[in-house]
């Protein structure tokens, strides 16, 4: 944390106080949900950068992470005051919006509040971005689709957004509060997110995982995603709000998997080191009572591709990567 304290104002405001021009202030809001932590990691790493991490209450809320050093920032997204001030304190150049309700049963059942969190408040992000001159980067989702299925190599981003879920509707009413407030913003969809989640049961591994523990599971293998380890997420993430891209991008895996797929290759590389579990069981969407869920969300991502220093890895080289960081080994 001492790195922070030396970049803190008299005011209290994060900021270079003197120090260079071109030194970035990073506000990474939602930063104690699933990928939150992967993106304060890598922020962190870039020499100059000051990053303060974004949350209700991320003292508490945000998972250790060793050696990396980053303000908290106690903000509140239901209110419109709470998020002025706590962006006027922080006084950030840059900000990563990663914050949002994304449990379906959730926005469901309260889709006012969904609709605050996850389209009022980012609109109100952007607003104060604009005022300021800050870099905005919005994090959306492939679930804006999904009243038709994606056309062969997945929507892009010129396609029409046609959510099936209170979830995917707030986000898209999101997307576009934010670039009617701050032109200049960055909106990326994300896919169906995998990887380490440093023991939380979060993203659609480590969550299989934990669902399996408890009992029998099944996964749709007609629901089709183009999926994307967390960390590589993250990185993409951290590399483009350092840029100057704006309006809509896709980033995520290179393939087009079913969620029944995924979780047989996640099963298959953890082996028997995950304990004795019993795999998922297969099951078309209809028969499961879920022909309304979206059928095919997968993203062309080919314009991020062409814009980012790295390759995003597929399917088995995110898999391995997650293995890895989790600390199976192969039987």
């Amino acid at each position: 944390m001492d790195q922070v304290a030396d970049s803190l104002r008299g005011d209290g405001a994060l900021g270079s106080g003197g120090g260079s021009a071109d030194r970035r202030v990073v506000l990474v809001l939602g930063a104690s949900g699933f990928l939150g932590p992967h993106v304060l990691e890598r922020a962190a790493a870039r020499p100059g950068w000051t990053v303060a991490a974004g949350a209700r209450d991320p003292r508490r809320s945000c998972p250790p992470l060793t050696g990396v050093a980053f303000e908290p920032v106690a903000i509140d997204l239901a209110s419109c005051a709470a998020i002025s001030s706590a962006l006027e304190r922080c006084a950030p150049t840059h900000v990563l919006n990663l914050a949002a309700i994304a449990s379906q049963g959730v926005c469901e059942a309260q889709p006012e509040l969904a609709n605050r969190i996850n389209a009022a408040a980012p609109g109100e992000i952007a607003a104060w971005c604009q005022g300021h001159g800050a870099r905005l980067l919005h994090v959306s989702t492939d679930l804006v689709f999904g009243a038709e299925p994606a056309p062969p190599g997945g929507f892009d981003e010129d396609a029409l957004p046609a959510p099936v879920s209170v979830y995917g509707q707030s986000k898209w009413a999101g997307e576009r509060a934010v670039l009617d407030a701050c032109p200049a913003a960055l909106v990326v969809r994300l896919p169906l997110l995998f990887g380490d989640s440093r023991g939380r049961g979060l993203g659609a591994t480590d969550g299989l995982l934990a669902a399996l523990a408890r009992g029998p599971f099944t996964l749709f293998k007609d629901e089709w995603r183009t999926p994307l380890e967390v960390g590589a997420a993250a990185a993409a993430l951290v590399e483009l709000v350092a840029g100057d891209a704006r309006g809509i991008l896709h980033v995520a895996g290179p393939e087009r998997v079913s969620r029944l797929d995924l979780g047989l290759a996640a099963l298959a590389a953890v082996g028997s080191a995950a304990g004795d579990l019993e795999p998922p069981r297969a099951s078309l969407r209809a028969d499961a009572g879920a022909a309304d869920r979206p059928g095919d969300t997968s993203l062309d991502a080919r314009r991020a591709a062409a814009l980012l220093s790295f390759e995003l890895p597929g399917l088995q080289a995110g898999i391995d990567r997650w293995a890895t960081d989790r600390g199976f080994a192969p039987d």
